[in-house]
């Protein structure tokens, strides 16, 4: 028995929840991540699982042994990138996900830097705007906007996205100019986004200095970000959108910014990722450079 190789198949089912999940991750039959694991359990003379065919669950021996084996692995893992470090490049697979219009107006246009300075790593790209399970589904690290909600993870600060409030010129020739957020509310229509996972909608929001308006009832909303960006420059309604997606269309006319006088706060964008992967040499040079590429300069 390969016991390297069983370590890290336990881990990676322990932290997957799943045979055949860990399977795909490492490459592997699904029958030989089972057998791995049976044999270390021989090896070791103890249950680390219980399998039934319709759950898997961790023996409290176990859940001990995997926080051993968890840092073990670790160890070994900085110690071959440490002495490879010195001839190479970090290389492998990183599993990434990333809310819709940060992956398709900035990441994606971005990766090829990236690629240029780590040619040996690939990356699969996940888009969507819902919450992802960091560990059930296998993911490196998320891109995410808002406040850290699950405190197991890591969670670095990438920047502060800053709002626009715009409409597209057809709906304002269509319906004037807002003036206030009172005149928004009782005269206009609005876009909004709605969160997928609630179906509970965004306000628009709205201050100046200690006044504070929150305007909802949208005409039309949406649950991903670049269905939110398509519904203005549709000419749908007035909506608020991250300035660094919409600045283009600014720029070349596509939507015009209104009620400039009165401003949204700022969001936090963070890198999400679990605890025990900070010694991953690729992961840490995808999060350096995405915190590089896309951070406030000082």
């Amino acid at each position: 028995m390969n016991q390297l190789l069983a370590m890290r198949a336990f881990v990676r089912v322990v932290e997957t929840g799943s045979f055949s999940r860990a399977a795909d991750q490492l490459a592997l039959p699904r029958s030989t991540v089972s057998k791995l694991i049976t044999d270390l359990e021989k090896h070791l003379g103890i249950q680390l699982m219980h399998r039934t065919t319709r759950a898997l669950a961790t023996t409290s021996e176990g859940l001990e042994y995997y926080h051993h084996a968890m840092r073990l692995v670790a160890e070994l893992d900085a110690v071959d990138t440490a002495v490879r470090g010195k001839k190479l490049k970090p290389g492998g697979h990183l599993r990434v996900d990333a809310p819709a219009s940060f992956a398709n107006c900035l990441l994606i246009p971005a990766l090829m830097d990236f690629h240029r300075e780590y040619p040996d790593i690939t990356i699969a790209l996940g888009i969507s705007d819902r919450a992802v399970s960091i560990v059930g589904e296998g993911v490196d690290c998320v891109i995410r906007a808002g406040k850290l909600d699950d405190m197991a993870m890591i969670g670095r600060k990438v920047t502060e996205l800053e709002y626009l409030t715009c409409a597209a010129p057809s709906y304002l020739e269509r319906m004037g100019m807002p003036v206030s957020p009172e005149d928004l509310e009782n005269n206009h229509l609005r876009t909004g986004y709605f969160f997928a996972g609630s179906g509970k909608p965004e306000p628009l929001i709205f201050e100046k200095g200690t006044t504070r308006y929150e305007v909802g009832n949208c005409a039309f909303s949406s649950n991903e970000g670049n269905g939110l960006k398509e519904m203005l420059l549709a000419g749908l309604g007035v909506g608020q959108h991250f300035k660094s997606i919409v600045q283009y269309y600014v720029d070349t006319g596509q939507l015009v910014p209104v009620l400039q006088d009165w401003t949204r706060p700022a969001t936090p964008l963070h890198i999400i990722y679990p605890p025990n992967r900070h010694q991953n040499a690729r992961l840490k040079v995808f999060i350096d450079w995405v915190i590089q590429t896309f951070g406030v300069r000082e």
